[in-house]
Parts: structure tokens; sequence; C-alpha cells
């Protein structure tokens, strides 16, 4: 296998996936691979001028984030949460602190939200995904208080490709509700048990790729490949140099047969909770029921959250929609209103002319399908969700 380096001191991993598909079994084997490198290589894009990850001030950093809030106008204020500081930042990051690219990427994973409303996703759209144990969210936490997914590409029990990417979204979706307060990011876990190259789809690994890398970026903390085909690693070393650091340190190969590489395992995790299939002491591993269990009640406090952050918006609704047939509001009123404390009842019938604009306005900026959510401009129920994106 051989990866034309050409005059581009950083050519893209399309270009490094294209020239190994060229090879039917290179493709078969580095796919896998490939796709953890694609999300990891996207947390950190080096910028065009000198290859170098770009170092912020927080001044300099908190005036790119309101850079890309004004080119995303009025989805600003119908999704404000999913363009907190905190989110923003991790698109930006994700684009080495590029607004145009950070805010293009981050207006498509707000239309995909959107379309596709993963936080809707409940344990029994899935279950059936999830009867081998192929990806899970373990009980324990790393020693950094990360979630840890557990994933075993050589565990897959079905053949519909849509099935397993909406199982993997709900997956994120549900580590990432479950985030401690003070982390954003998660540990794949990925054991290679029982893999073998048959286990491979193109069609799924690719849109994996596309899945994590563009709608859920910096997520990853770390990845760790749990006795991987040696192979692996030798391609991982050819694809190294045109990484940055930060990217390339997120990966770790770890063997059981290898003490060195168990190091890493017992630096990571506190190995009483560890399970026995990673070297660790625990021997409980994947039990469907219990996992089921543990699954409908996060999707009951998923619910429970949605349904009161709707509660609250509708009551505003409820409020203010009551007050406007009985205001005619004047330029001059709007003016003067301005001046007038929150709960001024010349205040509401203004906001509700502001959403009513800007819903069309997000409307016509993300072209998107659901008419209820587009019209609206604050239906969907994770508007009000804290910093989910």
């Amino acid at each position: 296998m051989s990866i034309p380096l050409g005059t581009n001191p950083v050519p893209s991993m399309n270009h490094v996936s294209s020239t190994v598909h060229a090879d039917h079994y290179g493709s078969s084997w580095s796919l896998c691979l490939l796709q953890l490198v694609n999300c990891v290589r996207m947390n950190i894009v080096k910028s065009k001028g000198n290859g170098i990850e770009k170092s912020l001030s927080i001044e300099e950093q908190k005036a790119k984030i309101n850079e890309v809030r004004e080119i995303l106008g009025p989805m600003v204020n119908m999704l404000p949460n999913f363009c907190s500081d905190a989110s923003v930042s991790r698109y930006l990051r994700a684009r080495n602190w590029n607004v145009e690219r950070a805010s293009k990427m981050l207006k498509e994973s707000l239309k995909w939200r959107l379309e596709y409303k993963p936080e809707t996703i409940r344990w029994e759209d899935v279950a059936h995904e999830a009867e081998t144990g192929k990806i899970y969210r373990a009980d324990y936490l790393d020693k950094n208080g990360r979630a840890v997914l557990v994933m075993r590409p050589g565990f897959q029990n079905t053949s519909s490709s849509k099935g397993q990417i909406r199982y993997l979204v709900y997956c994120m979706e549900n580590a990432i509700f479950n985030l401690a307060a003070n982390q954003e990011q998660m540990v794949w876990l990925i054991d290679f048990q029982g893999w073998t190259m048959a286990s491979v789809s193109v069609k799924v690994t690719r849109e994996t790729a596309h899945i994590l890398q563009d709608y859920y970026p910096e997520r990853l903390g770390l990845g760790i490949l749990y006795n991987p085909p040696r192979i692996f690693e030798s391609f991982w070393k050819v694809v190294k140099p045109f990484l940055e650091h930060k990217t390339y340190k997120k990966v770790k190969f770890v063997y059981s047969d290898n003490t060195e590489s168990q190091k890493i395992m017992t630096d990571l995790f506190e190995m009483d909770k560890l399970e026995s299939a990673f070297g660790g002491h625990n021997p409980a591993g994947f039990d469907l029921n219990k996992y089921a269990e543990k699954m409908k009640d996060d999707d009951q406090k998923m619910s429970a959250f949605m349904e009161s952050a709707s509660s609250v918006f509708f009551q505003e609704q409820s409020h203010v929609s009551v007050l406007q047939p009985e205001f005619s509001v004047t330029e001059h009123q709007l003016e003067s209103s301005s001046d007038s404390s929150p709960s001024s009842d010349a205040e509401s019938p203004r906001r509700v002319d502001t959403k009513i604009s800007s819903a069309n306005e997000m409307k016509e900026q993300l072209n998107c399908k659901d008419t209820t959510i587009a019209e609206s401009g604050v239906s969907h129920p994770l508007i009000h969700m804290n910093d989910f994106a």
C-alpha cells in the first residue's frame, strides 16, 4: 500500500482513503481504522498557511465565537443552546478557529438535528440493534470522569445501514446526555474480538465517519483500539505524519499480550471497575436485559427533560398570545419599551414579532423540511436544552 504525497504537505483523508480503496483487500482492513482516523483528524484541521494548530487567547476565542453567531444570524435566537459558547467553541476548534468553515459546519449540524431529530430516538426503536452488545455505554467512567462507549465491530448483527447508523446516533446522544457537567468528551473503547474483514461495510463506515466528525466534533477524548489486527498499527504509522500531535495522541493501540500497552489501561481506568475483557477485574460483561432497563430509564429522563423545556416555552407563548390581540404596537412604542422592565406588557408582543420574523429567516437559511419546526421557530423539543449539541 502506498500513499502519494503530492505537493500538498497535508493531504485530505479523502485522498488517503481513495488510495487505500484502490486495493479491495486493503480497503477491508483499513476502512475501520479510517473511520476513527477521519473522526479524530477532523477535530484538529491544519490551517492552510503554516499547518500549525492555532493557539488563541480567551479574548480572541470569544471574538471568534461571536463572529460565528453573527454569521448564523436568527438561528442563534431560535436554537440558543446549540449556539452556546461551549458548543460554538467545539466547532471552531474542529476547524482550527476558521470562522467561515466553523459556521458552515455548525449550520449543517443544526439542519441535520432539525430533520433527523436524534434526541427523539428511543430504546424501542433500536433495541434489536443492541442485542449483541456491539455498542453500549459502560457502567464505569475513566479516571478523568469521561463516559466510555464500548464498540465491538465484530459483533455486527444486522444488515440495515439505516438501523445501524440510527443506533450509533442513539448511543452518542445517550453518552452526551450522561456526561458530567464539567465534561464534554468521551472515550471510545473499540474491541476487535470476533472482527474479520467481512465485518466492514464501506457504506456504513463512511456514513459513520461523516456523522461523528461533522455532527459531533470534539466529542472524542480518546480512542482505544483493543487487540486490533497488527496491520492496523502499521497503517496508523503511515498516516501519523499527516496529523497534528494532539490528534494522533487521541488514538492508542492496546494488546492483551503486551504488558507495556496494558499500562495504558491501568493509567486510564480503575481496574476493579474495568471489564475483565479489557484486562480489568470486573467479571460482569454486557447484559442485554440490564442494559435495556438502564436505557429505558435514561429515555424517561430525556423525555421528562424535553417536556419540561417545552412546557416552559409554551407557558411563555400562551402568556404573550393572550396579550398580542390587545396591543397594537407602534414603532414609537417599541422604542420606548426598550427602557421598560423585562416583565412589562409592552415587551411581550415585541418578542412575538421578533420570534416570527426570525423563524421565517431561519426557515430560509436551513431550507428545513419540517415546516412545523421552521414556522414556529421554537417548537423543537431541545431548543432549551443546555449545550447538548
